[in-house]
């Protein structure tokens, strides 16, 4: 199963970038999708999540400013990122996870810098 993550780039503190994950219909339909990021010398955390029912769930730092969404007719997961900060610096990786932790999934991660 291929997750594609897409929509990272080079950004002004304060603006906002749309990060999308593109994945097989089978997968966005049933699995709990979520979005980690990396920053280097740190361990990767989850930035927020989003399940099959529409529930979703945020890291602190990022709530009010990050959105995650999904559109199955478009097989796509978003997460609208505003007033994005320095230290949202990192590399966004896709991920889809079983609801019964069978199996899981991971996009090839897309690189979001913050920087003026």
């Amino acid at each position: 199963v291929q997750l594609q993550a897409s929509g990272g780039g080079l950004v002004q503190p304060g603006g906002s970038l749309r990060l999308s994950c593109t994945a097989p219909g089978s997968i966005l339909s049933t699995y709990a999708m979520g979005w980690y990021r990396q920053a280097p010398g740190k361990q990767r955390e989850l930035v927020a999540g989003i399940r099959s029912e529409g529930s979703t769930n945020y890291e602190d730092s990022v709530k009010g400013r990050f959105t995650i969404s999904r559109d199955n007719a478009k097989n796509t997961v978003y997460l609208q990122m505003n007033s994005l900060k320095p230290e949202d610096t990192a590399v966004y990786y896709c991920n889809a996870v079983h609801p019964m932790g069978l199996s899981e999934f991971w996009g090839q991660g897309t690189l979001v810098t913050v920087s003026s």
